[in-house]
Order: C-alpha cells, then sequence, then structure tokens
C-alpha cells in the first residue's frame, strides 16, 4: 500500500490509505490478496486509481458514475461522450452546461451527483458550507464540496465538523490576499494576469503544504 501511495501522491498530495481502501470498499479497485491477506496491487490496479482520483478531481464525478463508467472499459466499450467531454449526470436533464470546467446544478440534480440527501445539503447550507449561486443554482465547487462532505459523513463527520476546514481555508485565503495585493493596485492587464499566476501557485503550494500537515498528524495519531 505505501508503495501504491508513493506513485500516485505527487499527482495526489490528499490520497491516503484509507481512501484507497474506501475505494476499495465501493468495488472501484480489486487488489488480489496474498496466503497472508496483504494487498498486492497490479500496474492495471495503480492505472485503474489514478482514472478514478482524476475524473473525481477534473470532472466532479460521484462515485456510482465513475464505477459505471469503469464497467463500461472493463467490456471494453467507448465512454459516451459529448464532443471532448464524458457526459456526465450534471451535463444533461435539469442541469446546464456553463463552460469546460463549470456545471449549474438544481438542488435536486446537486443532491444526485453528489450521492447526498436532502438533509444532509440543508446542514451544509445551514453552515454555510454550501451556497447556490445566481438563480439558485450550484456551481462545480458545490458539488466538490457537497460530495466530499458525504464520504466524510460516513466516517461520522457531520457538516458542524467541517466549520474548521473552513476557517483554515478561509486563514489560507487571507495569505494570499496580503500576496496579491500590491498587484492589484496596479490596475494593468499584466500585473491583473500575474496576480491570477501567483494566486493559483500559493493555494497549490498551500494545499501541498495542508495535506502534509494533516498526514504528518494523522501518522502521530497512528504511532501512539
Amino acid at each position: 500500500m505505501g508503495e501504491v501511495l508513493a506513485l500516485l501522491r505527487p499527482d495526489f498530495p490528499d490520497i491516503s490509505i484509507s481512501k484507497i481502501r474506501f475505494l476499495e470498499t465501493e468495488g472501484l479497485v480489486e487488489p488480489q490478496r496474498s496466503a497472508s491477506g496483504y494487498r498486492r496491487f497490479t500496474d492495471d490496479d495503480v492505472a485503474r486509481l489514478r482514472y478514478v482520483l482524476t475524473v473525481q478531481r477534473d470532472h466532479y464525478l460521484p462515485l456510482r458514475v465513475i464505477k459505471e463508467q469503469l464497467e463500461q472499459l472493463d467490456r471494453g466499450m467507448e465512454l459516451v461522450s459529448d464532443g471532448e467531454r464524458t457526459v456526465t449526470p450534471y451535463t444533461a436533464g435539469t442541469a446546464k452546461n456553463t463552460g469546460d470546467d463549470e456545471v449549474a446544478l438544481t438542488q435536486s440534480s446537486l443532491v444526485e451527483a453528489a450521492g447526498i440527501t436532502p438533509e444532509l445539503l440543508a446542514e451544509l447550507e445551514s453552515y454555510s458550507l454550501v451556497q447556490p449561486g445566481k438563480g439558485g443554482l450550484y456551481d462545480a465547487h458545490a458539488l466538490f464540496v457537497a460530495r466530499t462532505a458525504g464520504e466524510l459523513a460516513q466516517y461520522g463527520l457531520q457538516p458542524r465538523h467541517l466549520r474548521v476546514v473552513r476557517s483554515a481555508a478561509e486563514r489560507e485565503v487571507d495569505l494570499v490576499e496580503q500576496v496579491l495585493a500590491p498587484m492589484l493596485r496596479q490596475r494593468s492587464v499584466e500585473a491583473a494576469g500575474r496576480a491570477e499566476e501567483t494566486a493559483a501557485e500559493i493555494a497549490r503550494l498551500a494545499t501541498r503544504l495542508h495535506a502534509a500537515f494533516v498526514d504528518i498528524g494523522v501518522r502521530r495519531l497512528r504511532a501512539r
């Protein structure tokens, strides 16, 4: 398992043993077992995990849909596509496509795509963890938060517990704002472009550092 983490972590910094075990429990990867019970991951297993993690991160697909896609691939079928993008539950019906990386979901389609209950969504909204945008529609970020909150709920973590995560993120945004402020005061196209690139890079590094500290803390817990 450690070797698998080492292979995946450069592209997926937040990957963990518990995440891989969860994906195995959901039937998305099925490594063989040795006589002593240890998991044996093949190159195909690692490639499968990489696919799952990639479409989760880039397309916000719920695990149910990813599993259906994997079953299609296992049968040698091509994935149903719309142009260059795979058709997802939120690009049809009541959901509107608003761009390559943006979606606009109704409340019911968000619940379905995230795989959560209406009650959980209401609780997420009550703690301002998820909020609808214009016209009462939810964007891709709301979908990502709702889906992740649904997965955390399986471990007993409720929206009220997640406020600390949001607070930590807001403090990190404050740090980004301090760096960007001088650039934004210049009010030029060039400065705006530099600010955008800088914000993205700082966000990437801050996320990586945050994941590292969480991983260190979890390791300490296991060592007790």
